[in-house]
């Protein structure tokens, strides 16, 4: 397991998919569910064009108005959160990796009622699926 700060809340899940792989999945889960996917940034390919290299890594940017509008209406500072995001990316040793932020540490940062937060909980079903071979 990468190295993470304890209680930072971030989720961290292995898979044996390529970056490439593992973000078209999840992208592929995100349509199904008719969620919208707002953005899909290829950060190594942006450092290619700048002249440098990194390991692939691709941000997923994601979400359901109707989730979390009420979520925002009720804590206006959850939208510095929202929408979602999973980071796919490979470390230094080639293994690949899916990391997003907890419900459960949004919901301590911004104070907000449970009952907003259970929509915001299935990012976890998505990124186990996405991450399974």
């Amino acid at each position: 397991m990468p190295p993470q700060a304890a209680d930072n809340g971030i989720v961290t899940v292995p898979t044996h998919r390529s970056v490439e792989q593992a973000a078209d999945r999840l992208a592929t889960l995100i349509e199904a569910k008719h969620i919208v996917l707002f953005a899909r940034i290829d950060f190594a390919a942006d450092a290619q064009r700048v002249g440098l290299a990194m390991q692939p890594s691709q941000l997923l940017v994601f979400g359901n108005p109707r989730a979390g509008t009420p979520l925002m209406q009720a804590v206006p500072t959850a939208a510095l959160d929202l929408p979602l995001k999973v980071l796919v990316w490979e470390d230094g040793d080639g293994r690949v990796w899916l990391s997003y932020n907890s419900a459960g540490y949004l919901q301590a940062r911004h104070g907000a009622p449970a009952e907003l937060m259970k929509p915001i909980d299935g990012i976890g079903a998505l990124v186990q699926a996405a991450a399974a071979d």
